[in-house]
C-alpha cells in the first residue's frame, strides 16, 4: 500500500514519520492486520498489509488515514496548523493497492526499503 500526504508536504522530520508508522503498526495489530516492513520517505508512505479478504481495501485505508491524521493532529497541532489551511488534514484523498501475488516477502520487503 501508498499512501501521500496532501499537497505532496514532505512528512516533516523524523518524529512524525515515526509517530506515523508506529500508529499504521498499532491500527493494523489492533485489526489482527500484519505489516512485514514500513519505510517513509519525503511525502508518502510504503507498506504491505496481510490481511483477511474479507476485508475491504477501501475500509482498511479509511481507518489507517482516520486515525492516523487524527492522532497527529492532537500531538502536532500547532505545527500542522501553520502546513495545511483545514485541519484534519494530512493525507491525499488517493491511495495505491495492489496484489502481491507470487513475488516473495524478501523482494517486497528490500524494494519498501529502498524506497526511504
Amino acid at each position: 500500500m501508498l499512501l501521500v500526504t496532501k499537497y505532496r508536504k514532505q512528512l516533516p522530520g523524523s518524529n512524525i514519520a515515526d509517530d506515523v508508522k508506529q500508529k499504521i503498526f498499532d491500527i493494523c495489530k489492533s485489526h489482527n492486520r500484519e505489516i512485514i516492513v514500513m519505510e517513509t520517505d519525503k511525502d508518502h508512505i510504503h507498506f504491505p498489509v496481510s490481511y483477511d479478504t474479507t476485508d475491504k481495501i477501501c475500509d482498511i485505508v479509511k481507518t489507517i488515514k482516520q486515525e492516523t491524521t487524527h492522532c497527529l493532529w492532537v500531538k502536532y497541532n500547532s505545527f500542522l496548523s501553520k502546513q495545511y489551511l483545514k485541519k484534519h488534514i494530512f493525507w491525499s484523498d488517493g491511495y495505491f493497492a495492489c496484489s502481491i501475488g507470487e513475488v516473495s516477502s524478501s523482494t517486497i520487503q528490500k524494494y519498501i526499503e529502498s524506497q526511504g
